[in-house]
């Protein structure tokens, strides 16, 4: 495994903004007033990056990321979600109807960062992004995302439209998208690992690592406590 060594930095540009480089994980958050209210104290407390998908607790996390931001999302945040999870869910017209729905739970006009949620098996990866580009040019996706992939589909990906992030399994002990980090950090993409914190490690131990690997990777640990976000938060004041 190579590791970059350059002067650490506690933010990271995504999607035209520049943002702390710990985010949020919301694939438990369900649809409850006090979930609407831990995003909102998550944000003041500094959160910048939250991470959502279309499939998530049935829709319901993006249902509260909308209820809990709104059309007045404060600036500098981030949110970003994803589509085609399932297969044959990376038809074009199954990713234009998931994208129109995240747009309106998530009551914006714009999402700031869109991922292909999985390759499809059913459905060339071309075409898929291809549903994709049409709304980055229509002006309701500002940038673009692809998940759980490797180098090569990056590329292919590239030549389709510009990638901003990846999202891989990637932690401690999760090491096979090691390349992938690499070739992130030379292209200038930002790496999001998701589970991060598995593997291995107390969490602040994992965070530092990941931090630590490449001044591209953005993790994005899982959490329903303020308490626990202020803390993933700190990993970024303590290097």
């Amino acid at each position: 495994m190579s590791t970059t060594h350059t002067t650490f930095s506690s933010t990271i540009q995504l999607a035209g903004r520049e943002v702390r480089r710990v985010g949020l994980g919301t694939n438990r958050l369900t649809n409850t007033p006090a979930n609407v209210e831990f995003i909102r104290a998550a944000v003041a407390a500094g959160l910048q990056h939250i991470d959502t998908a279309h499939l998530y607790t049935g829709g319901e996390s993006e249902t509260t990321l909308g209820a809990a931001l709104g059309e007045t999302r404060p600036e500098g945040v981030v949110v970003a979600t994803k589509g085609g999870f399932r297969p044959g869910e990376g038809r074009p017209d199954v990713l234009r109807a998931q994208i129109d729905e995240s747009l309106r739970r998530l009551r914006t006009d714009v999402i700031d960062l869109y991922y292909l949620h999985r390759v499809d098996p059913e459905t060339p990866l071309e075409e898929s992004l291809g549903a994709i580009a049409e709304r980055v040019e229509a002006g309701v996706i500002r940038t673009v995302g692809i998940s759980e992939v490797s180098v090569e589909q990056i590329e292919r990906a590239r030549r389709v439209v510009p990638i901003a992030a990846v999202q891989n399994h990637f932690n401690m002990s999760e090491l096979k998208h090691d390349a992938v980090v690499d070739h992130c950090t030379r292209e200038g993409i930002v790496f999001v690992p998701f589970f991060p914190l598995r593997g291995g490690g107390s969490p602040p131990e994992a965070l530092a690592w990941l931090l630590d690997r490449s001044p591209a990777v953005l993790p994005i640990p899982g959490t329903l406590s303020l308490e626990h976000l202020k803390e993933n938060l700190g990993a970024l004041d303590r290097r």
